[in-house]
């Protein structure tokens, strides 16, 4: 049974990252993001709550972490979640949550930062991607009257352009609708 660990974050860096070079020539840069919800509740009562999520990056992702990421940045990161185990000063077992970055991508404005790319990291051994199947073509159907406009014929292989609906805005739900 195939199974995903898989993590999308985008919010703001809470601190400029500490990167550190072990001595098998490995680094590893560790950062913290923080990830920000807005809703009101049914009484009116505007709520903001923040996440926050331990981000570490490897290797060459963290060189470029530091050289070009800082407190504040906005930041995209898709990584895997990792537990880890720690005893802490009293000699109980903790746990931790922690994001291993696979891929990520600056955002902001020009001003926010330097000129920096983004980076994924290299491919490890990714199941081949499956295309979706060619869609038939659709014939075109020509009018009967003389004074109608015939549909304009696509060239083949050009997607249809026609507008989609607008979507229903969604309206954020207080905690007593939720299903859980």
């Amino acid at each position: 049974m195939a199974s995903l660990n898989k993590v999308i974050i985008i919010g703001n860096v809470g601190n400029d990252p500490e990167v550190r070079y072990l001595d098998g020539g490995s680094v590893v840069a560790k950062f913290s993001v923080a990830t920000n919800e807005r809703y009101t509740t049914r009484t009116g009562e505007q709520i903001e709550s923040t996440e926050w999520f331990r981000v570490e990056v490897w290797n060459e992702q963290a060189k470029t972490i530091e050289k070009y990421l800082r407190k504040g940045h906005q930041i995209y990161v898709e990584g895997r979640l990792r537990t880890e185990t720690y005893t802490d000063r009293d000699g109980k077992e903790r746990f931790s949550l922690t994001v291993r970055a696979t891929t990520f991508q600056f955002l902001g404005g020009p001003n926010d930062r330097q000129e920096a790319p983004s980076y994924e990291a290299p491919a490890q051994q990714a199941p081949p991607r499956q295309q979706a199947a060619p869609q038939p073509a659709q014939p075109v159907r020509q009018q009967t009257t003389a004074t109608a406009e015939r549909p304009r014929q696509q060239p083949a292989g050009t997607p249809d352009r026609r507008r989609e609906p607008d979507p229903v805005p969604f309206e954020s739900a207080g905690d007593d609708d939720l299903p859980f």
